[in-house]
């Protein structure tokens, strides 16, 4: 495609940060041994998985040895839920939100197949959570409560504090997916109280197929993947090291760059949010009532199916999502939508624009060059 790129899809995927991939470069070309090995050459390897794992505990606030590197961030999520399942055989209740990443929604309704009971609170219309709801809730045999730290669709941060309250009073460990939050907002895991966190590298301009889950220190706990020692014998298998080091430089940098990082990419998406509603009166800011992350905008388009607009950005350079399905012929919302109450006129034309530490305002100038067109185009065709 020669028409230049503009991605405003940060929350899928973004880019790797060239220092991030400087730093994976020698673990694929120089220093490629098995850091389980013995031998002095694989010696140096985990040694730069140990510092990788001090910078990802250092983001988070936590122990170095309560971070087990993974897969990615689906992994993280299983393996929190069925490692604590397995580690409690005489619990057998779950607590979620009804809004979860699909990592946890569908690792809930398998464990319900297997004979756990699984409750799936509430969101009021702007995604917030009912605290009360949750307390009533808890159950002698509540083995996790597992609740977002943000919404990868709609950007809705969840009040973790006061979850980690809640469950503490009553002795339930708390784990929570910050995937799309980490690098947005402060993520410290000893200010939340959470017993495990998942996050992902791919998320935060680190490479794909690599993540960690932090375990506090005496949180219950059964390795999900087995058939080796590794990860202190929480996680089997031979570790991702380029993956690994381009996590752990990732981190690093946040530490660095996120908060100015932050302070524009909200400037930014305020500027998206004003000229959409302003240039479509009938544009719907989901969850614009709640605390969001500030790179994250869900605009619904009422009235005009998603793909009418998605399918044309995309021709156009631009890269944008939408969290709706279209099966059989037939629009099917989102499960996030239908748990805030979002009409299928309404929600039908949900865009999620998701912006990051490469956008400019030239990106938004391009945008709005577009998407007018788009949507009169798809107004006169009986789309809208």
């Amino acid at each position: 495609m020669n028409t230049p790129l503009v991605y405003l899809d940060n929350n899928a995927t973004t880019r790797p940060d060239e220092r991030v991939v400087a730093a994976m470069l020698p673990l694929l070309t120089e220093r490629w041994g098995n850091p389980s090995s013995a031998h002095y050459f694989g010696a140096q390897v985990a040694a730069e998985i140990e510092e990788a794992r001090r910078q990802v505990a250092a983001l988070i606030n936590a122990r170095d040895s309560e971070i087990v590197f993974t897969s990615g961030g689906t992994e993280a999520d299983n393996a929190a839920l069925r490692g604590v399942l397995a580690a409690c055989p005489d619990k057998r209740h779950l607590v979620i939100s009804p809004v979860e990443h699909h990592a946890i929604w569908e690792t809930a309704e398998r464990l319900e197949h297997e004979g756990v009971s699984v409750t799936r609170l509430r969101v009021d219309e702007q995604g917030r959570l009912d605290l009360e709801e949750l307390e009533r809730a808890i159950r002698p045999d509540t083995a996790l409560i597992s609740i977002m730290l943000a919404n990868n669709e709609t950007g809705v941060v969840f009040p973790l504090r006061e979850v980690c309250r809640v469950a503490a009073a009553r002795g339930v460990p708390v784990h929570t997916d910050a995937v799309n939050a980490l690098g947005k907002i402060a993520v410290d895991v000893e200010e939340l109280g959470v017993s495990l966190l998942s996050l992902s590298s791919h998320k935060i301009y680190g490479p794909k197929g690599v993540g960690a889950l932090y375990i506090r220190r005496g949180t219950p706990f059964l390795a999900w993947q087995i058939g080796g020692a590794q990860e202190r014998q929480r996680r089997g298998g031979t570790l991702n090291a380029p993956g690994i080091v381009g996590l752990g430089e990732a981190c690093r940098l946040l530490r660095e760059h996120s908060r100015e990082d932050n302070r524009r990419i909200l400037e930014l998406r305020q500027r998206l949010e004003t000229e959409l509603t302003s240039r479509f009166p009938a544009v719907r800011i989901i969850g614009a009532g709640a605390e969001r992350l500030p790179n994250t905008t869900c605009a619904c388009f009422a009235g005009v199916p998603s793909e009418a607009i998605l399918i044309p950005l995309s021709e156009a350079g631009i890269c944008v999502s939408s969290g709706s399905a279209c099966t059989s012929g037939s629009l099917e919302l989102s499960h996030v939508l239908q748990a805030m109450q979002v009409t299928p006129e309404v929600g039908q034309g949900q865009i999620r624009f998701s912006l990051g530490r490469f956008n400019t305002a030239e990106d938004l100038d391009r945008l709005f060059e577009v998407l007018p067109r788009i949507v009169a185009k798809a107004a006169a065709s009986g789309l809208a």
